[in-house]
Parts: structure tokens; C-alpha cells; sequence
């Protein structure tokens, strides 16, 4: 090797593509790793749906629920349901929790059209769903594609009735129409954010009128007469509701070399669920693990499953106060993976990138130094010295890894839950998977990148 190869070698930042220097074992492992991944988004598409699954999956691999007053040993395992929308998952370590919690944050939300409190209507003998669209999306991307309703009815008397409709190959779909390109002259002049705008997104229910020889609104009586024999509910019952639209297909393998991952909801489903089986996996750890999967992080973070909210730092007292120690001294030693996306480099749109600071898919997990937006705006900026508490482990673990900002710093930016965790004095750095299409309908990862999280979450925890 000649002087200057051997000292760039030594001295310049070296990041590869991870999967043309991976092993074929851990190639293989990715990929098997995946069809669970690709399981989990199917049956977890709305943040109740991804915490129930998540609790069904732990309580297979023993945790049980929390019970305060109850005395736990090093190596229980237990979890704490937050109104069936958060959920976090701890492994009591050897050390009291005023040595430190190892803490994995991500949020189970997505990007997705709701309904409306009053969404019924008919026009033009059409039913019709008005929607109200939850996060920052792209809202031309939802039309014209096949979409499924879940959630909830909750009913005066306490019963709570859930719905999941348009997920079988049996089930109708739902739609929201667009014009054909012969009549969108006016339309095509309007700017890309308008091209649909939010009062348009409404979605196609059905068309079959109640039969009858006289009346008006028939299309909207034969649907709530249809969602009475089925749910028992009235129209007065979409008050207390929370229904969700959401895509239909489902999550799938990417490119002749099946080497991505196709699905909607990545964004943070995709750090999530690494968070979820890494923690299943830990076993008696030296200090105490816990993964906590949150809602709302797509609005801000607000409410009271919302990382804004005080659950996690009642978790962590719970379990302070049960060892009989101080919960603030745990917090200011605890650490945390803020377990959120990174944007991926697309090489259609580099433009919005600096290509010295971006995260490509195949290059392993990501680590965000800092989001925010324009002058880091609205982030956790996280010190120098974790970074390399950070870097280190990745390094001796043999994970693949790398840096990235979420674009160019005048063009925009965004936050992650890192910010509301940093504000309790615990260290915290943004980790996870770099996303194409983020906030889309169907959004695209690599297998690679998804393993090489799972692994650093494990890793970090146990």
C-alpha cells in the first residue's frame, strides 16, 4: 500500500455501502429479520393497532403489566399501557435505577387521513367521508388509491366497538376520486401543495340506495343502516369515534434483488419495531432497558400519549420509587436513542440535499447529531461527548453505521420526540433508518438498514 492510500486510509472518513462488504449470514439475517418487520406493519397500522400488537408480542416473551407497589428483581420484564395508545416495555437491570436508564423512544403515528367528528353525507345519491389529515403529508398522494378504515366506535354505555375494513381480499376498499386529466385544466394551474386540497380529501363510501319508494339521503341511510347491523351503532356514534383512513396494501419486498422494503407507515414503524424485538431479546442487563413506543410525534408530540406528556418520566419514577431511589437522579443519568427516520438520499431529487451530510439506504443505521429546521430550530442538539459514547459502542458492536442531516439547512428540516426527552435531563441522540418517499402512502427502506437498527437498539440495551 502505498503512503498516501495507507494515510487515507487512516485518516479520512470511510462509510460503504454495508451490504457489498456484509457476509452472506448477515445478509441472510436481514432478510429473515424483514418478513417479521414486514408482518408487524401489516397488522400494526394505526398506533392502537401497533401497541396492542407490540404488548401481544411481549407478554409471549413474559413481560407482564406493572403493578405499582409490587417489589421486581433484576431480569423481570414489564410493560405500562398508556390508553392503549403508548406503550413501554422495561427489563429491571443489576443496577438502581439511579445509575441510569438505557431508553429507546420511538413513535408508533403515522401520517393519515381522519375522520371528521360528523363525516357522513350524501351528494349527488354519492356517501361520502369528510376527512381532517393528521401530520405533514403530501396530500395529492392520497387520491386515487386504495384505501382501509380502522379504529374505534366508543359507545355511550362504555362498550368500545373496533373497525378494520378493507384489509382482506374480501373487504371492500375506499377512495378518494381525483379529476381525469381531459377536465383539469384549472386544476393543473394550481401549485403542487394545493393541487388537492384538504376539503377535497374525501373519501367514496358507497352508492347503493336504502330501497324505498319515497325519501331523500337513501346512499347515507343503506351505509349507517349497514355499520348499524354490524357495529350497532348510529350517526350520533361518530362523535365518540376515532376512525382512521389509511392504505390498504400491504407491505412488501422492493426490486428485482428484494433488497428494500415497501410499506406504508415506516415512519417510525421502522424504528419501532427494531426498538420492540431488541428489548424482547435483553436479558438481565447491567443497568435497567426500557423501549417506549409513543403516539402523537406527528402533531407535536402533544396529549397525554404524546411524548410532551409526563408518562415517561412516571415510568421511570414508578420504577425509581419501587427500588426505593431518587427519580430525578435516574433521569440525569439515564441515556436514550431518540429512535426516529432519516431521509434518504434520492438520486432523482439531490438537489434538496448536501450529499457530504446525507444518509444513503444500505449504508446501515443512521445517527442524527440534530433535526430541526433552518438554524436547528426545534431540536435536541446532542453534546460531543455522547456522539462519541455513541460512535464507540456501534464501533466495538461491529454495526453499520452512519451520519446524516434531514436536508439542506435552508430548505427545511424537522424534529423528532429527542427534543421533549433532552428537556429531562437525560442524553439523547436521534437513531434510525434512512426512509425514501417519507410521509408517503408507501415508503421505501432497506433491509440491510432495518437489521443494522434492530442490532444497535440490542446492542444499546442489553
Amino acid at each position: 500500500m502505498s503512503e498516501i492510500k495507507e494515510l487515507k486510509e487512516k485518516l479520512f472518513l470511510n462509510r460503504k455501502n454495508g451490504l457489498s462488504a456484509a457476509s452472506e449470514e448477515t445478509v441472510n439475517s436481514a432478510y429473515q429479520y424483514a418478513k417479521g418487520y414486514k408482518n408487524f406493519l401489516d397488522n400494526a397500522k394505526t398506533e392502537r393497532e401497533a401497541a396492542k400488537t407490540a404488548i401481544s408480542l411481549a407478554e409471549q416473551k413474559g413481560f407482564v403489566p406493572f403493578e405499582i407497589g409490587k417489589e421486581y428483581k433484576a431480569g423481570d420484564k414489564v410493560y405500562f399501557n398508556n390508553h392503549g395508545k403508548t406503550v413501554a416495555f422495561a427489563v429491571i437491570g443489576k443496577q438502581t435505577a439511579d445509575n441510569g436508564i438505557n431508553i429507546t423512544a420511538a413513535h408508533i403515528d403515522s401520517p393519515r387521513l381522519d375522520l371528521k367528528p360528523n363525516p357522513l353525507y350524501e351528494d349527488s345519491e354519492l356517501a361520502l367521508f369528510k376527512t381532517h389529515y393528521y401530520g405533514g403529508l403530501r396530500k395529492y398522494q392520497w387520491t386515487a388509491v386504495p384505501l382501509a378504515i380502522h379504529g374505534v366506535f366508543a359507545l355511550k354505555d362504555g362498550t368500545v366497538k373496533e373497525v378494520s375494513i378493507g384489509e382482506k381480499e374480501d373487504e371492500p376498499k375506499f377512495v378518494i376520486n381525483d379529476l381525469l386529466p381531459h377536465l383539469s385544466a384549472e386544476q393543473n394551474k394550481r401549485t403542487l401543495s394545493d393541487g388537492i386540497k384538504g376539503e377535497e380529501l374525501n373519501v367514496l363510501v358507497g352508492s347503493r340506495p336504502f330501497k324505498a319508494d319515497e325519501g331523500s339521503e337513501l346512499v347515507k341511510l343503506n351505509i349507517l343502516n349497514l355499520l348499524n347491523q354490524k357495529y350497532g351503532i348510529s350517526e350520533d356514534d361518530f362523535l365518540s369515534a376515532e376512525l382512521e383512513m389509511v392504505p390498504a396494501h400491504k407491505a412488501c419486498d422492493i426490486g428485482f434483488d428484494g433488497s428494500l422494503i415497501g410499506a406504508y407507515g415506516q415512519d417510525d414503524r421502522v424504528c419501532a419495531y427494531p426498538a420492540l424485538t431488541a428489548i424482547l431479546e435483553v436479558e438481565n442487563p447491567e443497568k435497567t432497558a426500557l423501549a417506549i413506543l409513543a403516539d402523537k410525534e406527528e402533531i407535536g408530540s402533544t396529549g397525554n400519549t404524546g411524548l410532551e406528556s409526563d408518562f415517561l418520566r412516571y415510568v421511570i419514577g414508578d420504577i425509581a420509587k419501587m427500588q426505593r431511589v431518587d427519580a430525578t437522579v435516574a433521569l440525569r443519568n439515564s441515556k436514550c436513542l431518540s429512535a426516529d427516520v432519516n431521509a434518504g438520499f434520492d438520486p432523482t431529487f439531490p438537489d434538496v440535499m448536501d450529499r457530504r451530510n446525507a444518509s444513503f439506504l444500505n449504508y446501515g443505521v443512521v445517527v442524527t447529531k440534530y433535526t430541526g429546521a433552518r438554524g436547528k430550530s426545534g431540536t435536541s442538539d446532542a453534546s460531543a461527548e455522547y456522539v462519541a459514547y455513541v460512535r464507540n459502542m456501534l464501533d466495538k458492536a461491529g454495526i453499520v453505521w452512519q451520519t446524516g442531516e434531514l436536508g439542506k439547512v435552508d430548505l427545511g428540516g424537522g424534529g423528532t420526540v429527542a427534543m421533549f426527552i433532552a428537556n429531562m435531563g437525560v442524553d439523547v441522540i436521534d437513531l434510525g433508518v434512512p426512509v425514501l418517499s417519507m410521509h408517503a402512502p408507501f415508503e421505501t427502506t432497506s433491509k440491510f438498514d432495518v437489521y443494522m437498527c434492530y442490532k444497535a437498539m440490542y446492542e444499546f440495551m442489553k
